[in-house]
C-alpha cells in the first residue's frame, strides 16, 4: 500500500493532469493542491514523470475494475449480454459532466512517440481492455475472437474521441449500431438469442 502522502499526491495528479493536460501541469501546481513541499515530494517520487506514471497506473487500475464491473452489472450473466453492454458502459462514461476524453488517449496524444513511458502506459491500458473483450468473445463462442475484440474496441475508441471532439450526444447511438453489427457478424444465431439479464 502506498503511503497516505503518496496516495494524495497521485490522486491530485490524476485530477490535475486530466483537467489541464500532462505537459501543461507543473509540479508546483500538484504540490500546492496537496499542500506539501518539493522536499517532501522527493521522498515519494523521483520526478514529475514518475508521478505521471503513478497517476496513469492508478487510473488504469480504477478504470479496469470499474469498467469490468459495469459491464457485468449492465450485461448480466451471459457473455453475449456483456458484449452488448460494452457501449452502454462507454455511454455512461462519456455522459459524465466532467468527461474530457479518455485520459489514456489524451496522454498518448501529448506523448506521441511509442517509446515514451506515458505512451507505453496508455497502450498497455488499451491492450488490457482489448484482452477483456476478447475473453468475452471467447465465452460467447465467437470463431475469430481477436478480430471481434479489435473491431469492438475500435468502435469504443471512436465513441470516446468523437464525443470529446464534437460533443455530439447522438454519436453513441451510431457506435451502438456498429457494435451490434460486429456482434451479429461474429456470433451464431443461437448465441445471439442468449438472454440479456
Amino acid at each position: 500500500m502506498p503511503s497516505p502522502t503518496r496516495q494524495r499526491l497521485t490522486e491530485a495528479a490524476v485530477r490535475r493532469f486530466y483537467r489541464d493536460g500532462f505537459r501543461n501541469v507543473g509540479l508546483d501546481q500538484v504540490l500546492a493542491d496537496v499542500g506539501i513541499s518539493k522536499t517532501a515530494f522527493y521522498k515519494h517520487f523521483e520526478c514529475k514523470e514518475d508521478l505521471m506514471l503513478a497517476a496513469l497506473e492508478m487510473q488504469n487500475r480504477w478504470l479496469q475494475e470499474t469498467f469490468r464491473e459495469l459491464v457485468r452489472e449492465r450485461g448480466g450473466e451471459t457473455a453475449v449480454g456483456q458484449l452488448r453492454a460494452l457501449l452502454d458502459v462507454v455511454d455512461r462514461i462519456v455522459s459524465c459532466d466532467d468527461y474530457q476524453g479518455c485520459i489514456f488517449v489524451n496522454v498518448a496524444m501529448e506523448f506521441p512517440l511509442p517509446h515514451e513511458p506515458a505512451h507505453i502506459a496508455a497502450a498497455r491500458h488499451k491492450q488490457s481492455i482489448e484482452e477483456f473483450v476478447e475473453v468475452l468473445a471467447t465465452q460467447a463462442g465467437a470463431a475469430q475472437t481477436r478480430e471481434m475484440a479489435k473491431e469492438l474496441c475500435l468502435v469504443m475508441e471512436g465513441a470516446y474521441v468523437t464525443r470529446q471532439v464534437t460533443g455530439n450526444r447522438q454519436s453513441i447511438d451510431v457506435a451502438r449500431r456498429v457494435a451490434e453489427l460486429i456482434i451479429a457478424a461474429h456470433l451464431s444465431e443461437a448465441a445471439l438469442q442468449q438472454t440479456v439479464n
